[in-house]
């Protein structure tokens, strides 16, 4: 009897073993993870979750949903450092600074006088926009400086020399003795949407390469009384101190505008910023290229925006169109007839809105070339052909 029990007790021993080796098996192959959280458990050992990847950009490399990292990743080798000294003026002290007596009583003023002969330097930010050494970046950047040096993203430091300026849209062209540099491709500013996203890449402050998201806020701002020729992307991406004359980008790395001043009260970025368009930015630099300057269309008129006073005193639909002020004597309006009252609609077919969006479409016309423009006079709508001059140096007000 004794013997019968132990057999089975033997029996139903090896039947457990054998179910719970099936289980541990079923487990490791359905269930890996969760066999392996409770060994880890038992080794005190920290398990985390890796999130996997599921948006490719290229071979060998993923991006997180939402990661602008790709865009950066091609345009950020384009964006330089700029920085820039300018010789401080003869100190008329100089024959006190270097005389010993003098320090040994006066020395805390020859301070002061000394501080006031230190070279002046800035900094900014530029784009490289061909494999030979051009760099776009702001007039402003650049203006009046006696050395120019360009810290490139992968270190390096060179010297750099000015092509050209365009103080009336604030853009210059610079040149570095280097060649196969990474240039930043042009996307077209014109289709930019309100709303869509953009990144600013630059020097903000002199900490060193930094990049701000945020979306395009406006287009074609004017009348701000930054240049005299005025169609910026306005952008809350933050731009600083620092960032003027850097990359404002879409989300595939492309150039859409160049970042060149902010409304701030304080000097730091209040969520206002203002790019010069892409395609305004290339035209520039092409005539520089070329050139060697920048050649814009005039008529010689002085116009003021329609308001809607104005609007019904004309008689007119809508409060659009540019009041003709003044017309300079002998100048291409002058003698294609214009006079002060006539009303401008468009100009090549192309609809003028205010004296901001003339200016801008009068500038792009070639000089020497006839011109059809439309006007409202006397309630009457007729087409005028002018010969476009040449624009006459940023000290004549009137276009």
């Amino acid at each position: 009897m004794n013997n019968h029990l132990y057999k089975k007790f033997w029996l139903l021993f090896a039947q457990a073993v054998t179910v719970c080796l099936a289980a541990l098996f079923l487990l490791r192959m359905f269930f890996p993870s969760w066999l392996n959280n409770v060994f880890d458990h038992a080794n005190n050992t920290v398990v985390v979750k890796q999130m996997e990847s599921n948006t490719k950009t290229g071979a060998g490399s993923t991006t997180l949903v939402g990661s602008y990292s790709h865009a950066v990743k091609i345009a950020m080798p384009a964006v330089v450092n700029i920085f820039t000294s300018k010789k401080a003026p003869p100190n008329p002290h100089q024959k006190y600074l270097d005389d010993p007596a003098f320090r040994q009583f006066f020395g805390d003023q020859l301070d002061g006088m000394e501080s006031q002969s230190q070279p002046e330097n800035s900094l900014g930010s530029g784009v490289i926009v061909s494999e030979q050494g051009l760099i776009l970046t702001n007039n402003h950047v650049v203006a009046s400086a006696d050395e120019i040096e360009v810290a490139m993203a992968d270190g390096r430091k060179i010297s750099a020399k000015v092509v050209g300026t365009d103080p009336d849209t604030d853009l210059a062209l610079i040149k570095i003795d280097t060649d196969h540099l990474p240039a930043i491709t042009f996307a077209s500013s014109d289709k930019l949407n309100v709303g869509d996203v953009v990144l600013a890449i630059g020097n903000p402050f002199g900490v060193g390469q930094t990049v701000t998201q945020g979306i395009v806020s406006a287009l074609g701002r004017n009348h701000l009384g930054i240049n005299t020729f005025e169609n910026f992307i306005q952008t809350d991406a933050s731009i600083n101190p620092g960032n003027s004359g850097g990359a404002l980008i879409d989300t595939e790395g492309n150039l859409v505008g160049v970042n060149s001043a902010i409304y701030s009260r304080s000097g730091g970025s209040m969520g206002i910023g203002f790019a010069i368009p892409a395609s305004l930015a290339r035209q520039v630099m092409e005539q520089i290229v070329t050139k060697g300057n920048v050649t814009r269309g005039w008529i010689g008129i002085e116009a003021q925006d329609i308001t809607p006073e104005l609007a019904d005193s004309f008689k007119l639909k809508l409060a659009e169109g540019a009041l003709v002020a003044g017309v300079l004597r002998g100048s291409p309006a002058d003698k294609a007839g214009l006079r002060a009252g006539d009303v401008l609609l468009a100009i090549e077919g192309k609809p003028v809105s205010d004296s901001g969006s003339m200016l801008n479409l009068i500038a792009v016309l070639t000089p020497n070339q006839n011109a059809t423009l439309k006007i409202a006079r006397a309630e009457r709508v007729m087409d005028v052909t002018v010969l476009i001059g040449k624009r006459p140096k940023p000290a004549v007000a009137k276009e």
